[in-house]
């Protein structure tokens, strides 16, 4: 049996392994699935993400965890934290970051397992605020942050997004929003 991190009503949550290449592959080369991307991802770049989320549950105890549908046992894509330098001085924060199977969009997943990663985050670590950033275009994502009771902080101009969004969500808000909880 695999260990699981997370697990909520339809989904489980788990460490990427090297096993998973095919079908995360599948799931990064798709271009309407990276549209928000600078491209799709190439074999290589697939490979690259799965060692980088190695490293950091090496480096962190945490990183973008498999998201794996309960009913099927099916690989549908990412969620987790991971140290961001949002703002490109340098300075790492938390961030929430997701990617699902274009196949399973509007189902829910994706703020499903954002909100237990949320959850996990305040739960078992020391952040005092979570993030999720991304192309300000990216309205599905901005809808799931918003979902997980985070606020629009800033938009900033920057090279690879055109203009990026941060929102986030401090320790004192998210246990003031009883609608966070998964």
């Amino acid at each position: 049996m695999e260990d699981f991190i997370l697990e909520t009503d339809q989904l489980l949550l788990r460490e990427i392994t090297p096993d998973d290449f095919e079908a995360w592959h599948q799931i990064l080369s798709d271009q309407e699935t990276m549209q928000y991307y600078p491209k799709a991802f190439d074999q290589d770049k697939t490979r690259s993400w799965i060692k980088w989320n190695l490293d950091n549950y090496k480096r962190y105890g945490f990183g973008l965890w498999a998201v794996i549908l309960k009913d099927t046992n099916r690989f549908i894509g990412d969620c987790g934290i991971t140290m961001q330098n949002i703002h490109g001085d340098g300075n790492l924060f938390p961030e929430i970051g997701y990617h699902t199977d274009k196949k399973f969009w509007r189902n829910g997943y994706a703020t499903q397992a954002a909100k237990a990663c949320l959850k996990y985050g305040f739960e078992n670590k020391n952040f005092d605020e979570m993030f999720s950033y991304q192309k300000w275009i990216n309205v599905p994502s901005r809808k799931v942050a918003e979902k997980m009771g985070m606020t629009l902080r800033e938009e900033y101009a920057d090279d690879e997004n055109t203009k990026t969004s941060v929102y986030s969500i401090t320790r004192t808000e998210y246990y003031g929003h009883i609608h966070c909880q998964p």
